[in-house]
């Protein structure tokens, strides 16, 4: 869960002060949409080196991208949950082959936590990330059966 439900006053008390959140102000609220997040995050991902795709490189994704005048899904692959002031991120990709997939995870953390609270005021409790495939380059296809060996 993103946000915890504050326990109920006991008669009398004055209710506990909310915490600072710039979304929330005297004159006004500010309520973000979870694709708005959604969007941040993806683009944010694949912006970091080492990330091949954001969303499974799906067959159908991969598709689109080639059709011309065809719009890119920023948030294909990224799943959130948002609430007043915070938002949790689950993000799916496939990395390239032989990038360490633990320190491309902290920089995808890094540069999602960044953008999202930057461009949002929400506070990211938390962000997930599911690395479904690698990436081979074609001609170094090093899983292939039915590449020559290399060593003789």
């Amino acid at each position: 869960m993103v946000e915890t439900q504050e326990p109920a006053q006991e008669s009398g008390a004055e209710p506990a002060p909310r915490p600072f959140s710039p979304l929330t102000t005297p004159t006004g609220n500010t309520t973000i949409a979870d694709t708005v997040v959604s969007k941040i995050a993806g683009i944010a991902a694949k912006e970091v080196s080492g990330v091949h795709s954001v969303g499974g490189g799906s067959a159908v994704g991969a598709f689109r991208e080639r059709i011309p005048g065809a719009r890119v899904n920023h948030a294909q692959g990224v799943a959130v949950e948002v609430g007043e002031r915070q938002t949790a991120i689950d993000i799916d990709i496939v990395a390239d082959y032989g990038v360490g997939i633990a320190d491309l995870a902290a920089g995808i953390r890094r540069n999602v936590i960044a953008a999202v609270e930057r461009m949002t005021g929400l506070e990211v409790t938390e962000v997930n990330i599911d690395v479904h495939d690698v990436y081979l380059n074609d001609g170094e296809d090093y899983a292939s059966e039915d590449a020559p060996s290399r060593v003789q």
